[in-house]
């Protein structure tokens, strides 16, 4: 087995998970979210989130909110242990999935500045910068520069979704034979 890219599936986030969301929040948040802001999260109707789990360890997650038509990826996270082996970019794909399947035909996100890895990932997936937030994390005063992605729905978008999806899960498969 390839020890880089390793079975992976993503699920619906339980409560249950929450102690290993909390741990990887720390791990790469410098301003992590406490507990209560996750189960209030989890019981919110407007939300989804998700967790992925490789050999039953919570790798990372993922979650947004739909409201009518725009969905807001409002944290994305990856354990240190788990970067770099395209469990974020599944993650990605999972919301925006669900960002079409709950009817929205946009997506906005907040982003570090330095955060390169992440900007590429989401300019990957047809997000453009459209404005900075000055001072928008309050640990540092960081900018936060502000992505959007439209035409979520299109026919276009939704085919090329599907294509990197299957080109990941090929991915997958071919290292559950190595």
């Amino acid at each position: 087995m390839n020890s880089i890219i390793e079975p992976l599936s993503i699920e619906p986030m339980l409560p249950s998970d929450l102690a290993a969301v909390l741990n990887i929040d720390r791990l790469c948040y410098t301003s992590p979210w406490f507990s209560g802001v996750y189960e209030t999260e989890l019981s919110n109707r407007s939300a989804s989130y998700f967790v992925a789990r490789q050999k039953e360890m919570v790798a990372g997650y993922a979650g947004l909110w739909v409201i009518r038509e725009q969905a807001n990826l409002t944290t994305l996270a990856v354990h240190p242990s788990y970067q770099k082996r395209k469990i974020g970019e599944r993650l990605l794909i999972t919301v925006l999935e669900e960002a079409h399947y709950r009817g929205a035909n946009h997506m906005t996100l907040e982003v570090r500045e330095n955060n390169r890895a992440a900007q590429n990932l989401y300019r990957k997936y047809g997000f453009q910068e459209t404005a900075t937030r000055r001072k928008y994390y309050v640990d540092n005063g960081e900018n936060a520069v502000v992505m959007w992605a439209e035409d979520l729905r299109s026919p276009q978008f939704q085919h090329w979704i599907a294509q990197q999806k299957q080109a990941l899960e090929e991915l997958y498969r071919r290292a559950r034979t190595e």
